[in-house]
């Protein structure tokens, strides 16, 4: 595959990893439905051609262009989010050591934490990525991770994430940052010293809804880590999905900045609504991580949050309004709406989501590239206008 890489994030999204000679002048890389190949002398297991190894031309593309989009000498794709964070956690920390983790998580990787890798004897501790004077309480002989959120799932919080990225190399501390809410459009971790960046390619790097698939970016010696324990725990995307992925990456920096461009109209629009009590958007000035993402992303992302004044507000928003769906997922062409508590966190013991926030009030949107004014149109009459 072509190791070039061009001058703009735009260009590389639709050039970088493609094949130098294209495949029978295909103009767009063809799917490779084989399972495995033929030998050529490979001196190692991982070099071994074969779809469960993540070597096939298809497999090959997308790591040179999520390596280019992302700043990273080398990229990863795998079957879904769950699997990149899961591999990139289990790579790098054993049984005995613990992890700092962002205390806003998406539902999926929280629970991980809680059930699996406890019992797997790896224990973590929950800290507020937004008061860097707390953190040292939380740190262990033990400690060899920081896992942190770009944005958090589903309270949109931006953490300080430079003083992240301090704190974990003056403690010799491995970092990994999930930046599925941010998207290399919006944000690029590794150019602010992260060791490993993932992404729910599920969700804004394909965008379109109709795949489940992951991916995580790096150096090559960690990716090569990561690479050669996923090759053992299986979750590898076949090829037809590499293709659909591949063809949504072309125009994420059209989608995203669409996205970014409605999901500030929306929220400045639910910041004034008399039925909204608080709305969760790096975006606004009113929202406490506002400076921080100012100084950090490209745009503040298709991410909304809000809090209505009741649950029966929010239930009453979710049966009446039209345009955007109700689904669990994010970051694809249409609007979709989900109450985390009843959704992504409903795994969680109700007194621990409203420890965290996630209560009955909280409705998190998925912003799309519909108008923007009949977005606002439909939002209103759903709250009742």
């Amino acid at each position: 595959m072509s190791q070039r890489r061009y001058k703009t994030l735009e260009t590389n999204a639709i050039h970088a990893g493609n094949p130098e000679t294209p495949i029978d002048n295909a103009v767009v890389t063809p799917i490779f439905q084989t399972a495995q190949y033929r030998m050529a002398g490979e001196t190692t297991y991982d070099a071994v051609r074969y779809i469960r190894l993540h070597n096939s031309t298809n497999h090959h593309v997308l790591h040179g262009r999520l390596a280019a989009l992302e700043n990273a000498e080398d990229a990863l794709v795998t079957a879904s989010g769950m699997a990149a964070i899961s591999a990139t956690i289990l790579s790098f920390v054993r049984p005995g050591d613990h992890l700092m983790v962002h205390k806003s998580l998406y539902g999926g990787t929280q629970t991980f934490m809680d059930t699996e890798l406890k019992r797997l004897g790896i224990e973590s501790t929950a800290f507020d990525a937004a008061a860097p004077g707390d953190w040292e309480q939380h740190l262990r002989p033990e400690t060899k991770m920081i896992y942190v959120e770009s944005i958090s799932n589903p309270l949109i919080e931006v953490g300080d994430l430079r003083a992240v990225v301090a704190f974990a190399k003056a403690n010799n501390l491995m970092t990994a940052i999930d930046s599925t809410f941010a998207t290399p459009v919006n944000f690029r971790p590794l150019d602010i010293g992260f060791d490993l960046v993932l992404h729910s390619a599920t969700k804004y790097l394909n965008g379109h809804s109709d795949i489940v698939a992951g991916c995580v970016a790096g150096t090559a010696e960690n990716v090569a880590k990561v690479r050669h324990h996923q090759n053992y725990y299986g979750a590898a995307l076949d090829p037809h999905a590499c293709f659909l992925f591949d063809r949504g990456l072309k125009t994420l920096a059209l989608r995203v900045e669409r996205q970014n461009e409605n999901a500030l109209a929306l929220a400045q629009f639910l910041e004034g609504h008399d039925k909204v009590r608080r709305v969760c958007y790096p975006g606004l000035p009113s929202d406490p991580g506002h400076e921080r993402a100012k100084d950090l992303f490209n745009g503040f992302g298709g991410m909304v949050s809000f809090y209505t004044e009741s649950a029966e507000v929010a239930n009453a928003f979710l049966d009446n309004v039209q345009l955007p769906i109700h689904a669990p997922s994010l970051g694809g062409v249409e609007s979709l709406v989900v109450q985390p508590a009843r959704s992504t966190h409903l795994d969680m013991k109700r007194a621990e989501r409203a420890a965290l926030g996630i209560t009955d009030e909280l409705i998190r949107i998925s912003v799309g590239i519909e108008h923007i004014d009949e977005l606002i149109e439909d939002f209103a009459q759903a709250l009742g206008d």
